[in-house]
């Protein structure tokens, strides 16, 4: 029995020798949780990049190994080939397109008997596979090893013992993918199948002999067997393999593919028993099944939920975040004096002052100062994602979310509408159900995407400087609480259609390692600073000429008399019940229909980066009711085109946008008039 043990192969240099020049892809496949995405992010470190698969909306991710030249495909976690799901079609087509040199295929070694069966699905495809068994770490803990000389022999591929997580066995497996890239696929001795279903595979691969199959014939001949339509077939070769269908026996209530899974499963049932031994006997509970006991109990489940949402909150915007964001303005401050210094020595004009300063450092800078709230925020979120914990969250919303008619599965693109909305909605095609998918459109631009947060980080300092982290999160709730009642009251007309089940598996808790999290905090940075050097410096740019310039273009210091003034005092008397009927919050406003953080930089390039400015525009009451008109109002032009697109429908998508916008208007003007009220009888 092969020990498991931390490998010391070392990688070839590069151009050292054919493998390390081959310009090889291989392609990373596995189930859900699994470990693929860690080990993903250690073969690649930052030499990666995100996209979107063509045609589909499921996000595509490749990288280089360093110091090679090696493409590693991120393809989604899949549980088989059967293109059921948008995933599963991606991880086919992948192999199809016959773009790969080496599929590496990703096991968790805990749940070895479950992850197998996509293994013996690639074994039919004629591909170099090497498999890693992840977790090997894991397994040792629960007193049980895997012979993994056993394993290869039936299985027909190298098998390479790995932690993803800890760096154990990487360079050993590299090493085997480097030999084996490019090969021939292997050719198996063992069947998976019964005499009569194997001989009819093989008289079926025999039809398909003369079609250029990329990938091979055997698993082409399964899909013929199985009436996939993915191959166009004449009517004499679909007679002839309905002929060689009738001549395999079928047990009572069972069709042809649920007889080719079957022989499947007990194939790997048999592999299993003889390939992991039990060393101790498990205790009756191990540790994810005791703290899920608590953590996804009935009663306990939703208050823990919410107090682990409650103590980011206060970690990201209380004294620890506070604390950074007020180094990084003391850092941005002494920048603007020290340049604004230089600018008056060097006699530059004054609206060249005025542009680089007011409107460029002020409007940029604005949003910047946040950016440790951001980083605090994003690694808080990758913890509790990267433990495994997030996918409790979608198991633990699925109740509350079925009596609005609602699948549990709606609980993931509504958790990603808190990062972005855009991946949010575009998640939705995910869910099978037409009347969910279009539902959770609907209701996820109430979910607060990051890019409302310096909006929410600004006013709470200024305002409730004591009580920020209270505040924000209260506006975080009530985006949950607006989305869940939108959709009870939307559900009956968003058509016909059951509630699809809500099944997924749940991941052991895992200790994240700080190289998968360091790439996931990243690149949402990266991604933010991207948008402040863009998108915000040129909305800063353009509220500064609008600000600095009147009707005639002539340069003006008095913003009254301004071009933006002027759009600002016709659209304010519409924010009057609202509390907030200022031409500057107005344009504010307008400008966060671009990008949420331009209300941020608008509001600085206005007020001359001072937020104590703001205290002339806004009470502390006008002030919270203007974060919940943020907060509810329409989501950026990205996220409307992406309601649009994925909507389907012209009406549906402008019923969106004035609900959003109706919803924004009666909510913050509702609590002005009570908290205004609430002044009058009290105080």
């Amino acid at each position: 029995m092969k020990q498991i043990k931390r490998m010391s192969v070392k990688l070839p240099e590069t151009g050292s020798n054919r493998q390390s020049n081959a310009s090889f892809r291989f392609a990373l496949m596995g189930n859900p949780n699994c470990g693929k995405t860690t080990l993903f992010n250690r073969l690649t470190g930052s030499h990666q990049y995100v996209g979107n698969w063509p045609g589909v909306t499921v996000e595509k991710k490749e990288g280089t190994i360093k110091n090679t030249s090696v493409t590693v495909v991120d393809l989604p976690g899949i549980y088989s080939l059967s293109p059921y799901s948008p995933e599963e079609t991606v991880a086919r087509n992948c192999l199809l397109e016959g773009s790969v040199d080496l599929v590496l295929a990703i096991a968790d070694a805990t749940n070895l008997e479950r992850n197998l069966y996509l293994t013996t699905q690639l074994l039919e495809w004629d591909y170099p596979i090497v498999l890693a068994l992840n977790m090997v770490d894991l397994l040792k803990k629960r007193g049980e090893t895997i012979d993994i000389p056993f394993l290869e022999k039936y299985l027909g591929i190298p098998v390479v013992p790995i932690s993803a997580n800890h760096g154990t066995g990487i360079e050993s497996l590299l090493a085997v993918c480097f030999q084996e890239a490019g090969k021939p696929g292997r050719k198996r001795k063992n069947s998976f199948y019964s005499m009569p279903l194997e001989k009819a595979i093989q008289e079926a691969e025999k039809e398909l002999s003369q079609k250029d199959l990329r990938g091979g014939t055997r698993w082409a001949a399964i899909k013929c067997l199985e009436e996939d339509p993915l191959l166009s077939l004449s009517q004499k070769q679909k007679d002839r393999f309905s002929m060689l269908r009738q001549a395999v026996a079928l047990p009572p209530n069972m069709d042809f593919p649920m007889l080719i899974a079957d022989q499947r499963y007990r194939w790997i049932e048999q592999v299993y028993r003889q390939a992991v031994h039990h060393e101790k006997s498990r205790d009756k509970w191990n540790w994810t099944e005791k703290i899920d006991r608590v953590l996804t109990h009935r009663i306990w489940a939703l208050p823990f939920f919410v107090f682990f949402l409650g103590l980011i909150f206060w970690i990201t915007f209380g004294p620890p975040g506070t604390f950074l964001k007020d180094k990084m303005e003391w850092i941005i401050q002494q920048w603007a004096g020290w340049l604004a210094h230089c600018l008056t020595g060097l006699g530059v004009s004054e609206w060249i002052h005025s542009l680089l300063i007011d409107g460029i450092l002020h409007g940029v800078g604005a949003v910047v100062s946040f950016a440790p709230q951001i980083l605090l925020l994003f690694l808080l979120l990758s913890l509790l994602e990267d433990s495994g914990y997030m996918a409790r969250a979608a198991f633990v919303m699925d109740r509350p979310l079925r009596r609005i008619g609602l699948s549990g599965k709606a609980c993931v693109p509504m958790l990603m509408g808190f990062g972005c909305t855009v991946p949010a909605v575009l998640g939705t095609r995910t869910l099978e159900s037409p009347k969910d998918r279009r539902l959770t459109i609907f209701i996820t631009p109430f979910f607060s995407c990051s890019a409302k947060m310096p909006v929410y980080a600004l006013f709470a300092a200024v305002f409730f400087p004591e009580h920020q982290a209270l505040v924000i999160f209260s506006l975080y709730l009530l985006g949950v609480v607006m989305a869940i009642a939108s959709a009870a009251f939307f559900q009956r007309s968003m058509g016909k259609g059951s509630t699809a089940t809500f099944v997924m598996e749940l991941p052991p808790y895992r200790l994240p390692t700080p190289q998968s999290i360091g790439v996931h905090v990243w690149q949402r940075l990266k991604d933010f600073f991207l948008r402040a050097g863009t998108l915000i410096f040129a909305a800063s740019v353009v509220i500064w000429f609008l600000h600095s310039f009147d009707g005639r273009l002539h340069l003006t210091f008095r913003p009254e008399e301004s071009i933006l003034a002027a759009f600002g005092d016709a659209l304010a008397p519409v924010f009057t019940w609202c509390g907030f009927a200022d031409w500057r919050a107005s344009v504010s406003l307008l400008s966060g229909l671009v990008a949420k953080e331009s209300v941020v930089s608008t509001l600085s390039v206005l007020s001359a980066g001072t937020g104590t400015a703001l205290t002339h525009i806004f009470s502390p009451l006008s002030a919270y009711c203007f974060l919940v008109f943020v907060l509810l109002y329409p989501p950026c032009v990205a996220s409307q085109s992406a309601i649009w697109k994925e909507m389907g429908s012209f009406v549906w998508s402008l019923i969106s946008l004035g609900y959003q916008l109706a919803v924004a208007w009666f909510v913050s003007a509702f609590l002005f008039q009570m908290g205004t009220l609430w002044g009058h009888l009290f105080f």
